[in-house]
Protein backbone atom coordinates (compact mmCIF):
# COMPACT_ATOMS: atom_id res chain seq x y z
CA UNK A 1 0.00 0.00 0.00
CA UNK A 2 1.43 3.54 -0.95
CA UNK A 3 2.58 5.45 2.04
CA UNK A 4 -0.28 8.46 2.48
CA UNK A 5 2.76 10.75 3.06
CA UNK A 6 4.96 9.16 0.19
CA UNK A 7 4.40 12.07 -2.60
CA UNK A 8 4.19 14.87 -0.30
CA UNK A 9 7.63 13.84 1.32
CA UNK A 10 9.66 13.10 -1.91
CA UNK A 11 8.91 16.85 -2.92
CA UNK A 12 10.61 17.71 1.01
CA UNK A 13 13.14 14.92 -0.09
CA UNK A 14 16.51 16.64 1.46
CA UNK A 15 18.90 18.50 -0.92
CA UNK A 16 22.11 16.33 -0.16
CA UNK A 17 20.43 12.73 -0.74
CA UNK A 18 19.72 14.19 -4.67
CA UNK A 19 23.06 15.46 -4.35
CA UNK A 20 24.36 11.76 -2.86
CA UNK A 21 22.69 9.94 -5.80
CA UNK A 22 24.45 12.49 -8.65
CA UNK A 23 27.38 12.02 -6.62
CA UNK A 24 27.12 8.77 -6.30
CA UNK A 25 26.42 8.65 -9.67
CA UNK A 26 28.56 10.94 -11.46
CA UNK A 27 25.91 13.14 -12.99
CA UNK A 28 25.11 16.44 -13.13
CA UNK A 29 21.64 18.23 -11.93
CA UNK A 30 20.75 17.93 -16.13
CA UNK A 31 20.16 13.77 -14.90
CA UNK A 32 17.17 14.53 -13.02
CA UNK A 33 15.36 16.66 -15.57
CA UNK A 34 13.00 14.04 -16.31
CA UNK A 35 12.61 12.67 -12.52
CA UNK A 36 9.86 15.38 -11.56
CA UNK A 37 8.85 14.41 -8.13
CA UNK A 38 4.89 15.17 -8.67
CA UNK A 39 2.27 14.88 -5.77
CA UNK A 40 2.56 12.04 -3.40
CA UNK A 41 0.30 9.16 -3.03
CA UNK A 42 -1.56 7.98 0.05
CA UNK A 43 -0.69 5.34 2.59
CA UNK A 44 2.37 3.05 2.42
CA UNK A 45 2.93 1.82 -1.05
CA UNK A 46 1.74 -2.29 -0.32
CA UNK A 47 2.12 -1.58 -4.45
CA UNK A 48 4.72 -3.99 -5.23
CA UNK A 49 6.53 -6.59 -7.67
CA UNK A 50 8.31 -6.81 -10.99
CA UNK A 51 11.59 -6.24 -13.25
CA UNK A 52 11.10 -7.00 -16.72
CA UNK A 53 11.03 -5.63 -19.95
CA UNK A 54 12.76 -2.07 -20.46
CA UNK A 55 15.29 -0.52 -22.41
CA UNK A 56 18.62 1.06 -20.80
CA UNK A 57 19.71 3.97 -22.38
CA UNK A 58 23.26 4.21 -24.04
CA UNK A 59 26.07 4.85 -21.38
CA UNK A 60 26.50 8.79 -21.13
CA UNK A 61 30.03 10.72 -22.48
CA UNK A 62 32.55 11.22 -18.96
CA UNK A 63 31.43 14.43 -17.40
CA UNK A 64 34.55 17.05 -18.48
CA UNK A 65 37.20 16.38 -16.03
CA UNK A 66 35.76 12.91 -14.95
CA UNK A 67 38.12 9.87 -14.64
CA UNK A 68 36.86 6.68 -15.51
CA UNK A 69 34.12 5.75 -17.58
CA UNK A 70 30.77 7.09 -17.38
CA UNK A 71 27.96 5.49 -15.98
CA UNK A 72 25.31 4.73 -17.72
CA UNK A 73 21.88 7.00 -16.79
CA UNK A 74 18.65 5.84 -14.67
CA UNK A 75 16.64 3.41 -16.57
CA UNK A 76 13.97 5.21 -18.72
CA UNK A 77 10.35 4.43 -16.96
CA UNK A 78 6.85 4.14 -18.45
CA UNK A 79 4.93 1.42 -17.11
CA UNK A 80 3.11 0.78 -20.58
CA UNK A 81 6.32 -1.58 -21.24
CA UNK A 82 5.63 -3.53 -18.80
CA UNK A 83 2.59 -4.73 -20.34
CA UNK A 84 3.09 -8.49 -20.99
CA UNK A 85 4.10 -8.94 -17.14
CA UNK A 86 1.02 -6.65 -16.13
CA UNK A 87 -1.15 -9.39 -18.10
CA UNK A 88 0.76 -12.65 -17.02
CA UNK A 89 0.79 -11.73 -13.17
CA UNK A 90 -2.91 -10.43 -13.01
CA UNK A 91 -3.98 -13.21 -14.72
CA UNK A 92 -2.51 -15.62 -12.55
CA UNK A 93 -3.26 -13.45 -9.51
CA UNK A 94 -6.67 -13.14 -10.67
CA UNK A 95 -7.07 -9.82 -10.67
CA UNK A 96 -7.96 -7.26 -13.44
CA UNK A 97 -4.34 -6.34 -15.69
CA UNK A 98 -6.11 -2.90 -16.52
CA UNK A 99 -6.14 -1.99 -12.41
CA UNK A 100 -2.58 -3.40 -12.19
CA UNK A 101 -1.59 -1.29 -14.97
CA UNK A 102 -3.43 1.67 -13.42
CA UNK A 103 -1.49 1.53 -10.00
CA UNK A 104 1.64 0.99 -11.37
CA UNK A 105 0.82 4.61 -13.30
CA UNK A 106 -0.78 5.93 -9.88
CA UNK A 107 3.08 4.79 -8.27
CA UNK A 108 5.15 6.20 -10.98
CA UNK A 109 4.88 10.01 -9.15
CA UNK A 110 8.83 9.52 -7.99
CA UNK A 111 11.85 8.49 -9.71
CA UNK A 112 12.02 4.84 -9.75
CA UNK A 113 16.02 4.22 -10.24
CA UNK A 114 17.73 1.73 -8.06
CA UNK A 115 20.58 3.94 -6.63
CA UNK A 116 18.02 6.68 -5.78
CA UNK A 117 15.83 4.34 -4.55
CA UNK A 118 18.42 3.07 -2.47
CA UNK A 119 19.60 6.30 -1.47
CA UNK A 120 16.13 7.53 -0.01
CA UNK A 121 16.00 4.26 1.90
CA UNK A 122 19.45 4.92 4.15
CA UNK A 123 17.95 8.41 4.89
CA UNK A 124 14.13 6.87 5.12
CA UNK A 125 14.39 3.38 6.26
CA UNK A 126 10.65 2.58 6.29
CA UNK A 127 10.72 3.75 2.12
CA UNK A 128 8.71 1.91 -0.49
CA UNK A 129 10.99 -0.01 -2.78
CA UNK A 130 10.16 -0.96 -6.56
CA UNK A 131 7.82 0.42 -9.28
CA UNK A 132 4.54 -0.84 -6.87
CA UNK A 133 6.22 1.24 -4.19
CA UNK A 134 5.89 -1.70 -2.01
CA UNK A 135 6.69 -1.60 1.70
CA UNK A 136 8.86 -4.15 3.41
CA UNK A 137 6.00 -5.68 5.47
CA UNK A 138 3.70 -5.63 2.92
CA UNK A 139 6.21 -7.46 0.38
CA UNK A 140 7.20 -9.89 3.37
CA UNK A 141 3.16 -10.81 4.08
CA UNK A 142 2.30 -11.36 0.23
CA UNK A 143 5.66 -13.90 0.32
CA UNK A 144 4.54 -15.60 2.85
CA UNK A 145 1.02 -16.61 1.37
CA UNK A 146 1.98 -17.15 -2.21
CA UNK A 147 5.41 -18.62 -2.30
CA UNK A 148 7.93 -15.83 -3.24
CA UNK A 149 10.76 -18.03 -1.75
CA UNK A 150 14.23 -16.95 -2.38
CA UNK A 151 12.60 -13.40 -3.45
CA UNK A 152 13.99 -10.51 -1.59
CA UNK A 153 12.19 -6.84 -0.61
CA UNK A 154 15.57 -5.66 -1.42
CA UNK A 155 15.79 -7.00 -4.73
CA UNK A 156 12.68 -4.99 -5.56
CA UNK A 157 14.56 -1.70 -7.31
CA UNK A 158 16.48 -3.58 -9.42
CA UNK A 159 14.04 -6.31 -10.30
CA UNK A 160 10.89 -4.99 -11.78
CA UNK A 161 9.01 -8.31 -13.17
CA UNK A 162 9.02 -9.07 -8.95
CA UNK A 163 7.67 -5.99 -8.02
CA UNK A 164 4.39 -6.38 -10.55
CA UNK A 165 4.35 -10.15 -9.56
CA UNK A 166 4.05 -8.93 -5.76
CA UNK A 167 1.52 -5.96 -6.15
CA UNK A 168 -0.67 -8.27 -8.04
CA UNK A 169 -0.90 -10.75 -5.33
CA UNK A 170 -1.04 -8.46 -2.64
CA UNK A 171 -4.41 -7.47 -5.20
CA UNK A 172 -5.50 -10.49 -4.61
CA UNK A 173 -5.34 -10.34 -1.27
CA UNK A 174 -6.85 -7.20 -0.58
CA UNK A 175 -10.03 -8.97 -2.94
CA UNK A 176 -10.23 -11.90 -0.61
CA UNK A 177 -11.12 -9.43 2.39
CA UNK A 178 -13.69 -7.34 0.70
CA UNK A 179 -17.34 -8.65 1.33
CA UNK A 180 -20.12 -10.05 -1.04
CA UNK A 181 -21.71 -6.79 -1.14
CA UNK A 182 -20.55 -3.60 0.19
CA UNK A 183 -23.17 -0.10 1.09
CA UNK A 184 -20.47 2.38 -0.62
CA UNK A 185 -20.93 3.32 -3.74
CA UNK A 186 -16.96 2.29 -5.26
CA UNK A 187 -16.30 -0.32 -7.55
CA UNK A 188 -14.43 -3.54 -6.60
CA UNK A 189 -11.28 -2.28 -8.59
CA UNK A 190 -11.75 1.26 -6.77
CA UNK A 191 -11.93 -0.14 -3.37
CA UNK A 192 -8.88 -2.12 -4.41
CA UNK A 193 -6.70 0.58 -5.48
CA UNK A 194 -7.71 2.62 -2.43
CA UNK A 195 -6.94 -0.74 0.01
CA UNK A 196 -3.32 -0.48 -2.04
CA UNK A 197 -3.07 2.83 -1.34
CA UNK A 198 -4.19 3.40 2.42
CA UNK A 199 -4.40 -0.10 3.63
CA UNK A 200 -6.73 -3.43 3.83
CA UNK A 201 -8.93 -1.52 7.14
CA UNK A 202 -9.75 1.80 5.40
CA UNK A 203 -10.33 -0.21 2.30
CA UNK A 204 -13.13 -2.38 4.25
CA UNK A 205 -14.23 0.71 5.93
CA UNK A 206 -14.78 2.33 2.66
CA UNK A 207 -16.58 -0.68 1.40
CA UNK A 208 -19.09 0.04 4.77
CA UNK A 209 -19.69 3.67 3.23
CA UNK A 210 -16.99 5.49 4.93
CA UNK A 211 -15.87 8.64 2.88
CA UNK A 212 -12.17 8.59 1.56
CA UNK A 213 -10.23 11.55 2.88
CA UNK A 214 -8.44 13.96 0.86
CA UNK A 215 -5.42 12.43 -0.21
CA UNK A 216 -7.20 8.52 -0.56
CA UNK A 217 -9.37 10.54 -2.82
CA UNK A 218 -6.57 12.07 -4.34
CA UNK A 219 -5.22 8.95 -5.27
CA UNK A 220 -8.61 7.49 -6.87
CA UNK A 221 -8.93 10.83 -8.62
CA UNK A 222 -5.52 9.88 -10.82
CA UNK A 223 -6.55 6.65 -10.90
CA UNK A 224 -9.91 7.63 -13.16
CA UNK A 225 -7.01 10.01 -14.71
CA UNK A 226 -5.02 6.70 -15.90
CA UNK A 227 -7.68 4.09 -16.34
CA UNK A 228 -7.95 5.10 -19.96
CA UNK A 229 -4.12 4.75 -20.72
CA UNK A 230 -3.51 1.39 -18.54
CA UNK A 231 -6.49 -0.10 -20.45
CA UNK A 232 -4.75 1.10 -23.76
CA UNK A 233 -1.51 -0.41 -22.43
CA UNK A 234 -2.47 -3.97 -21.42
CA UNK A 235 -4.48 -4.45 -24.67
CA UNK A 236 -1.96 -3.45 -26.88
CA UNK A 237 -4.06 -0.39 -28.39
CA UNK A 238 -1.88 2.65 -29.24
Amino acid sequence: MADSGARGRWFTVPVLVLVAWLLVRGGTASDTADASLPSPSGAPSATATPGGPGTTAEPSPPAPGASGPARPPARAYDPASYAAPVRTHAARAGIEPRLLMAILYNEAYKPHDPELERTWQRYKPDASFGIANMHRAAFDETKRRHGLAGRRWEDLPDDRDLAIEAAAWHLHDLAAMLPARWAGAHTKDELLALGYNTGSGNMLAFARGARPGSQAQSYLDRLHTNWDKAGKAVSGRS
